[in-house]
């Protein structure tokens, strides 16, 4: 089950990433890879996350590689540490839908997101050069998972877009 799109204002936020270039067969590889990091980083320094783990869509070009971020959003900035790296989400207002099921629909859900935001005509923070698109900031975040639910089909994952200002 899909909830309607809507609009939300987000303030800045920081957040600790690990970087990813993958194409779109190893899109588990961020998960895989970069959460357990991450969640280790957090035990490591004593720090609670301010939200659900996310990837952070930068660029994507369906046809080769997809550069990825597994985040998590903190509630003070932190240092870097190897592969873990900070950043700033930008404010600003966002398109959002929240999925309800397996994950694997999230494609589908993405395209009614894209399709509702082109109907509506609030087009996203994106650049395309070439086959590419870049993102100011495309979330997917992940508010149960395997941690918290082993039915996947019964898995919460929020789509947060960015909209141009």
């Amino acid at each position: 089950m899909m909830t309607l799109p809507e609009n939300v204002e987000r303030p800045e936020r920081p957040y600790i990433y690990v970087p990813f270039t993958v194409p779109m067969d190893q899109m588990q590889q961020p998960a895989e890879q970069g959460f357990p990091q991450l969640f280790a980083y957090l035990e490591r320094h004593g720090l609670q996350s301010a939200g659900a783990a996310f990837y952070n869509y930068r660029r994507i070009n369906m046809e080769q590689t997809l550069d990825v971020e597994a985040g998590i959003p903190l509630a003070a900035p932190a240092a870097e540490e190897g592969a873990i790296k900070t950043g700033m989400l930008p404010a600003g207002r966002y398109m959002t839908v929240t999925w309800h099921g397996h994950p694997d629909q999230l494609m589908t859900v993405t395209g009614v997101l894209i399709g509702w935001s082109r109907l509506t005509n609030q087009p996203f923070d994106q650049q395309t050069q070439g086959s590419d698109d870049y993102f100011a900031c495309r979330l997917e975040v992940y508010e149960s998972g395997p941690d918290t639910e082993p039915d996947m089909n019964k898995w919460e994952t929020r789509l947060e877009f960015k909209l141009k200002d």
